[in-house]
């Protein structure tokens, strides 16, 4: 508790700043927020940031956007992430910065980044500083990138918490509806109800979800080629695999393999 008091005062200190923090300092805190937006950039390794209603998995060169005052909490489970905060003044702003949003490291936003790579502290309104990090927030929803789009959503259902870990350990296997319903004595009408009325999505889908994480963090931490992680995670076929990683991170599995190596 006394480190999280210390970061949010950290934060809010000096309510107009643009604060720039390149420690983890957020790493496994209880959930908090804070009065200005924060946009948290994610190097090298695998970042989680949780809220009240989702898990949100953060690649290896990628940002997320926080909004002012959005309760999270920071996880992460690799020794080489590098992390950069840059907290924002809380004023107020429209669409695409209202949004808590996960987007891809672009080209300009990287060359922007390391030509401030020694910046640290508090900077100021009239320094060139304070205008230059003006501009690269005013970037980012120019760009129109497309968003990062894997999700968790989370509940505090104790049996199906533990049904979830049980899939998340077994994610080489066929995990079907009706194996799943039998193992912890339900019905398939009642383990679909309960995926639908606890987490609002189905099954399938979240099982689909889990195998794509799960190959995200092999494809960054393993030597293992695609096929042999499309089989690590249930994947018989490498093109299924492919198709269903396409439709929830909007990038092939070489694409993101090429960006987790930058």
């Amino acid at each position: 508790m006394k480190n999280l008091n210390q970061l949010i005062k950290s934060v809010d200190r000096n309510p107009d700043s643009i604060l720039v923090m390149r420690q983890q300092t957020e790493q496994r805190l209880p959930s908090h927020q804070h009065a200005k937006a924060q946009l948290l950039l994610v190097y090298g390794g695998i970042a989680y940031l949780q809220t009240r209603e989702k898990d949100f998995y953060i690649p290896s060169n990628h940002y997320i956007w926080i909004p002012k005052n959005y309760p999270h909490n920071l996880m992460f489970n690799t020794q080489d992430l590098y992390i950069i905060n840059i907290y924002f003044p809380g004023r107020k702003l429209d669409g695409f910065y209202d949004e808590l949003g996960i987007y891809p490291v672009s080209k300009l936003l990287s060359e922007m980044l390391a030509f401030s790579e020694k910046w640290q502290g508090d900077y100021y309104k009239g320094s060139w500083e304070f205008e230059f990090l003006t501009t690269l927030k005013n970037m980012l929803s120019r760009e129109e990138l497309k968003k990062f789009s894997i999700q968790l959503p989370t509940t505090d259902d104790q049996r199906l918490n533990a049904i979830i870990d049980n899939l998340r350990n077994r994610l080489n296997e066929n995990l079907s509806l009706e194996e799943t319903a039998k193992q912890f004595g339900l019905s398939v009408r009642s383990l679909t109800r309960l995926f639908r009325t606890k987490l609002h999505t189905t099954y399938i889908q979240h099982v689909k979800m889990l195998r794509i994480i799960r190959a995200m963090e092999l494809i960054k931490d393993s030597d293992l080629n695609m096929t042999e992680i499309a089989y690590e995670v249930g994947y018989s076929n490498i093109a299924a695999f492919s198709n269903n990683f396409h439709q929830l991170t909007n990038m092939r599995p070489t694409q993101f393999k090429a960006i987790s190596a930058r």
